[in-house]
């Protein structure tokens, strides 16, 4: 049968290669070896045309699509045709080099039909461990991205199919833990095989002139909805303000500005007045600040447009070099998510006027990484258990946060409790929602979560970077700020104390750290607010009866209680 590029065919081949997108993602937690892959899925897969535009992505985590973007390109750059073969397999991880830090481990592979280069596929992935001074890369307060771990150029991880022995054999010299990493390296190239085996099943049955007009298509239809959609926002400039609570080095609070600059069907967005690159690590790389920006400017203007990049198009990224939103060498970045997530915040703010029915307010603003370490008791065997924790998502225009679900760039799944102790000596003794954490509002903010850890046996490193204890999430349009963040070692002992919120610390058997994430804010005047669901939230023990008088104005009796069902 004769295919011909067609409307009808076009939109066949974009859920064809979508699938290869998410079979690839499937393959790589099915097969990996770490919690932080198999259970909470900090991985993303893709697929590319031949000049590297991506083509469709998998159903993962956001944050890490544009680290494709940009390493496509650099790596088209690096290799011509002719020194790529099929099997070859490259893998990076250079936030210098159109990476994301050091921990997120890219790989990419040539598919080769009948000689010829006509596409490329893509995962990514973090990793356990990949060296540097802190087990699991984690610990706020590093200083420069050499005590972050191994940060590697392009460089061929298989070539013609096969592993390269010696780059296997530095990887396994400098991690405390090969066989989880080296096999979630090798769950990786699993996931490009596979894409490369779908690809060519595709190009074998369209043709290879109708794939790429197709192709084409879809990435100019992509360009042409955002187009349109910038067509129904006022003209004009639009500015939003977050900060970053610290940079773990020092206890000044970190700026970050951004100004949107909407004119006909096209934005440039930058970020003037935004702090300068600082010692800690922060500092945002450039990959990660344009996956931030593109993310939320999609999420308003068209969230079902297909993802690809074709969607970038209309949009221009001004950072100035050696600011925390575009360090330059050698800035430590491993905890770059902690400034991405305000970036998503502040566009949310920026554009909270001009498209108040589109946004929401401010979610936890963070993301929590905590990595222990030590040796299992009997074989002292090394682990490193990475746990990433998220919090509340912010109250939307015509419906409350959503409690208990990761919000924006991440989106990460948990790690259920299960799966934690049974790799690791560690028990998990509180997992819960913290009551009034959501911001008040006609639409109430999510609440935050609490996960109090105890490990089981002596000399555990806790390290650690999270972000939102000293400034709340903002509520919008007479919504309440939401509840902030803490750490708080041995909870409820006399040896109780508040940890700061990036860090690196050793804990001893019973030892408890207790991670309690950020609320979200309201949307709306709490006045608002629907009687019946207010009192739901009482019974539910997600709002007390205080803040109920203080925030809703409301004095709840137990009447009103008994009478609610």
């Amino acid at each position: 049968m004769k295919f011909e590029a067609d409307p009808i065919t076009m939109q066949v081949i974009r859920y064809a290669m979508e699938q290869i997108a998410d079979e690839m993602g499937y393959t790589l937690v099915r097969t990996a070896r770490s919690t932080i892959i198999k259970e909470i899925k900090d991985i993303s897969c893709a697929v590319f045309d031949a000049q590297g535009n991506t083509v469709a992505q998998a159903h993962h985590a956001p944050m890490l699509l544009t680290g494709f973007e940009l390493g496509m390109r650099a790596l088209r750059k690096h290799y011509s045709d002719s020194e790529l073969e099929d099997g070859d397999v490259i893998v990076f991880n250079d936030p210098y080099s159109g990476g994301q830090h050091v921990m997120d481990l890219v790989t990419f592979a040539p598919v080769k039909y009948k000689g010829e280069i006509l596409g490329f596929v893509g995962s990514i992935a973090h990793h356990t461990d990949m060296g540097g001074a802190a087990p699991g890369g984690t610990a706020g307060g590093l200083t420069e991205i050499y005590l972050e771990g191994l940060r590697l150029p392009f460089i061929k991880l298989y070539k013609k199919g096969e592993e390269d022995r010696e780059l296997f054999g530095i990887l396994e010299n400098n991690i405390r833990v090969p066989d989880k990493t080296l096999g979630d390296i090798r769950a990786q190239a699993s996931a490009n095989f596979v894409g490369i085996r779908k690809m060519k099943e595709i190009l074998e049955k369209y043709s290879p002139q109708v794939v790429q007009a197709c192709l084409k298509m879809l990435l100019d239809g992509s360009e042409n909805r955002i187009r349109s959609g910038l067509q129904n926002i006022p003209d004009g400039t639009y500015s939003g303000v977050d900060w970053v609570d610290d940079d773990g080095f020092s206890d000044e609070p970190i700026k970050l500005q951004v100004n949107i600059h909407k004119q006909g069907d096209s934005v440039v967005v930058d970020f003037e007045g935004t702090a300068k690159q600082v010692t800690g690590n922060i500092n945002c790389p450039i990959a990660t600040v344009h996956a931030a920006v593109y993310y939320a400017l999609i999420a308003v203007i068209d969230p079902h447009v297909p993802p690809n990049s074709g969607c970038y198009r209309p949009f221009t990224i001004q950072a100035e070099p050696g600011t925390i939103v575009n360090p330059i060498m050698p800035g430590a970045v491993g905890a770059r998510t902690n400034t991405s997530q305000k970036i998503t915040e502040a566009m949310m703010l920026a554009m909270s006027d001009v498209l108040p029915e589109k946004v929401m307010a401010g979610s936890h603003g963070q993301i929590t990484n905590c990595g222990f370490s030590g040796y299992q008791p009997g074989t002292r065997k090394r682990f490193v258990y990475i746990d990433i924790q998220g919090g509340g998502a912010g109250a939307r225009p015509t419906k409350d946060g959503r409690d208990g679900q990761d919000s924006h760039l991440a989106r990460f799944k948990n790690t259920p409790i299960e799966a934690a102790e049974m790799e690791y000596p560690i028990r998990i003794e509180r997992y819960e929602f913290i009551p009034d954490t959501g911001g008040a509002g006609k639409f109430r903010g999510a609440l935050g979560l609490r996960r109090d850890i105890r490990v089981l046996i002596d000399d555990v490193s806790w390290a650690r970077y999270g972000d939102r204890q000293k400034f709340e999430p903002f509520g919008l349009h007479g919504g309440k700020g939401g509840g902030k963040g803490q750490f708080i070692l041995n909870p409820g002992t006399p040896e109780e104390q508040i940890a700061k919120s990036k860090g690196l610390d050793h804990l001893n058997a019973e030892d408890v750290v207790s991670l309690r994430m950020p609320g979200a804010g309201g949307y709306g005047d709490p006045k608002d607010r629907d009687l019946h669901s207010l009192l739901k939230d009482i019974r539910d023990g997600k709002v007390s009866i205080e803040l109920a008088k203080s925030d809703y104005g409301i004095n709840v009796t137990p009447k009103m209680l008994a009478d609610l069902d």
